[in-house]
């Protein structure tokens, strides 16, 4: 797929206005589905947003990144709280914010053989040394998630 004649298009359609600069694909972007700047007027777009959530999703974000570089060339409001931006958003149908891409995330489970409180860490934790909390008793790991 061609990047910047897909945004090109999307704007035609969605917009009714030209995109007339740059569009590329940044693999070290990990939260968020896109980049406008305004320095240069160039887009860049998250490769793992369109490889997990598809093409229906990934042009939401193309549209949320678009509204940002056209109300940025109409002198309107482009940032997130403008409610130019806001307006603009809801009328071509982009999502507000990204999907999560790490949705399972690791976490250790532990749970107390006495009372059965569960604990979640992202660390691992050495059951010998620490109780639980509440009741004092033994910890025990379940299975990792």
């Amino acid at each position: 797929m061609n990047l910047t004649d897909y945004v090109k298009t999307v704007s035609l359609e969605d917009f009714n206005k030209p995109f007339l600069h740059k569009a590329y694909w940044n693999k070290r972007l990990r939260t968020t589905g896109g980049r406008f700047f305004p320095d240069d007027g160039h887009l860049d777009f998250n490769p793992k947003m369109y490889e997990k959530f598809g093409c229906e999703i990934f042009r939401k974000i193309v549209r949320h990144e678009l509204c940002h570089y056209h109300l940025y060339y109409d002198h309107k409001g482009f940032r997130h709280r403008d409610k130019d931006f806001k307006v603009l958003l809801q009328q071509v149908d982009g999502l507000r914010y990204a999907p999560n891409l790490n949705q399972a995330s690791n976490l250790y489970e532990y749970t107390c053989q006495s009372c059965h409180k569960v604990y979640k860490r992202k660390r691992r934790i050495n059951t010998q040394k620490y109780v639980c909390s509440f009741c004092r008793g033994q910890l025990m790991m379940k299975n990792q998630s």
